[in-house]
């Protein structure tokens, strides 16, 4: 169900009104705000706590917030969480069990009741990231029904695009900056103003409920050039060839061994990817030992444990642990799920503490192929 109503325009106050009238149904609305130097997703009692105003200069390794001289609400580009970060927490109880007076153990699920969740300015290279771990968590035989709870009822408001940063790729991914179906509303910002399109009957229904006029041709036409421009200053590219045969043909490309001399192992690419989903399981107990807890956590490929096998971990190596990265992201997803496990948002490039560029390194790979530019070519200007 697209565009149910027609386009439709929201000014600052409708904004408020969108906020509070998710608050009034008890929704738990999420969306980006300015703390701690960063902008992050929290949860917002209005819209006045949106980042007007700021922007973010990025970088391989750095992010930097910037002060914007129009005030406008959505032009930064993603920060170092995701929405994942509500859907797939870090870390989750499972279950609890207690050793009874009479020997016996009870065990007791952890599924508590989920927050009724409204997503407010979710990008789009985010959008499909949530289509993505849609189809991992919920779209197989065994659902992630921790997962399915919270996703299931959560509202998306996405918001277009129209300031593509230094490190964000996502057109040579095959998304962009635009919108792809999936969301309840969607917004566009156009000079202080918001276009809205409706994705879902909810999503008219709210729209009902707000303030608003009808979007003009002026402000149809603005917003959808200002996606289109966006579309062509993307700040880093993949090279234009058939990655996923690319990466499963370079298990013994030499350009492995330069990437593990930079790189830290750290996990910080896995942990800001909102599409990198691997957990492991943590058993607590407590002194008297009568009380014990199974706990789920986020775990990382960079780890040196999360290929441990009896006699030592099958990936000992950074060359190994990266190579496995980058190759599952790009490559071997598709074999699991029918798709690409990278969106294009950039989140690795400029969270990684050494700078390492996954658009950098593919171009690498396939230079040393002989299938795309040469080595020293700058993805940062391959279309």
């Amino acid at each position: 169900m697209t565009d149910t109503q027609g386009p439709a325009v929201l000014d600052r106050d409708g904004l408020n009104a969108l906020v509070a009238e998710l608050v009034a149904q008890g929704r738990t609305v999420i969306g980006p705000t300015v703390r701690d130097g960063a902008v992050v997703l929290a949860e917002l009692e209005s819209a006045d706590d949106l980042p007007f105003g700021w922007g973010v200069e990025l970088d391989a390794g750095r992010y930097r917030l910037v002060r914007r001289t129009d005030g406008a609400a959505f032009a930064h580009s993603a920060g170092p969480q995701s929405w994942k970060n509500f859907l797939h927490p870090a870390r989750q109880r499972l279950w609890s069990a207690d050793r009874t007076p009479s020997g016996g153990v009870d065990f007791t699920a952890d599924e508590p009741a989920a927050p009724s969740y409204a997503f407010l300015g979710v990008r789009p290279c985010d959008l499909r990231a949530i289509a993505i771990q849609d189809r991992v968590l919920t779209g197989g035989r065994y659902e992630d029904t921790g997962y399915a709870r919270r996703r299931t009822g959560a509202f998306l408001i996405a918001a277009e695009c129209t300031e593509p940063g230094a490190t964000c790729f996502c057109v040579s991914t095959g998304g962009g900056p635009a919108a792809d179906p999936g969301y309840d509303l969607a917004l566009t910002e156009v000079d202080g103003r918001f276009l809205v399109r409706v994705g879902s009957e909810a999503g008219g229904e709210l729209l009902a409920r707000l303030p608003h006029s009808a979007a003009d041709e002026g402000t149809e036409r603005a917003a959808h050039a200002a996606v289109d421009a966006a579309r062509d200053r993307m700040g880093r590219a993949l090279p234009p060839v058939d990655v996923r045969a690319l990466l499963a043909g370079s298990a013994d490309a030499q350009r492995w061994d330069d990437v593990a001399e930079r790189c830290l192992t750290c996990g910080n690419c896995t942990m800001v990817c909102p599409t990198c989903f691997c957990v492991t399981t943590e058993e607590v107990t407590d002194l008297t030992g009568d009380h014990t807890e199974r706990w789920q956590r986020w775990d990382s490929c960079f780890d040196l444990d999360f290929s441990y096998l009896h006699g030592g971990p099958v990936r000992a190596s950074a060359r190994s642990r990266y190579r496995q990265w980058l190759t599952h992201k790009l490559s071997t997803w598709h074999d699991q799920f029918d798709s690409s496990g990278c969106v294009g948002c950039g989140r690795c490039i400029s969270w990684c503490p050494v700078g390492i560029d996954i658009t950098e390194e593919v171009t690498a790979l396939a230079a040393e192929a002989g299938t795309g530019p040469t080595a020293s070519a700058d993805p940062r200007t391959e279309s």
